[in-house]
């Protein structure tokens, strides 16, 4: 697959061949939802479990007589109406770890970059050279970049911070790809750095 190599001025810099087996494939629903749901789950944090009667170190001991002393029939002070006692129905440890296999998620990847070449919300930049936030916002004007846009280069560089205070544009390096943040973009820009690593990537 052929694709043009654009400049911010927006013109043509000849092509960049992609590979098939990255860029060319045809996008699968479910594919694409099991590796989202992984991804997000993977991000959720599980509360800190909180001890409960059986967890505290606390005297068994029935401190008190049943009738005549004044206090309430308690069995020891492990109860949690006790400074100290257990936590009713406290939070509990949940594991949000589900597991994938490689060659699932690799496959997932692949087709969110394919999702966008097909679209024809992919541009291919030959480089990222920017200082200035005002001049990066007029350059995705002249582009014609969606409301979400999300730009992936070799590395991140000094000249991406120009992008941080753009509301709905995203920077990540290669390495960093993945496929919630590619889904969720309506323009997707890569650099010819990042095109090489990504396919390096699956092809050694």
């Amino acid at each position: 697959m052929k694709v043009k190599i654009s400049s911010f001025a927006g013109e043509s810099n000849g092509e960049v061949e992609l590979n098939d087996e990255v860029f060319g494939l045809d996008p699968r629903a479910d594919i694409l939802h099991r590796v989202i749901t992984w991804q997000l789950e993977k991000r959720r944090a599980t509360a800190r479990g909180t001890r409960e009667r059986a967890d505290v170190a606390r005297t068994g001991k029935k401190f008190g007589r049943q009738k005549g002393g004044g206090t309430a029939r308690h069995g020891d002070r492990r109860a949690p109406v006790f400074v100290g006692g257990g936590k009713a129905h406290g939070a509990r440890v949940r594991d949000f770890d589900p597991s994938l296999n490689k060659k699932v998620r690799a496959l997932g990847l692949k087709m969110a970059l394919s999702s966008h070449a097909k679209a024809g919300s992919l541009i291919i930049l030959d480089g990222f050279q920017v200082s200035k936030t005002s001049e990066l916002k007029g350059h995705f004007a002249t582009l014609g970049t969606g409301n979400r846009t999300l730009v992936i280069d070799g590395v991140i560089a000094e000249g991406h911070r120009a992008g941080r205070n753009l509301p709905g544009v995203d920077m990540l390096p290669a390495v960093g790809a993945n496929v919630y943040d590619i889904i969720k973009a309506d323009t997707l820009v890569l650099t010819r750095a990042a095109v090489e690593q990504l396919e390096a990537r699956f092809h050694g």
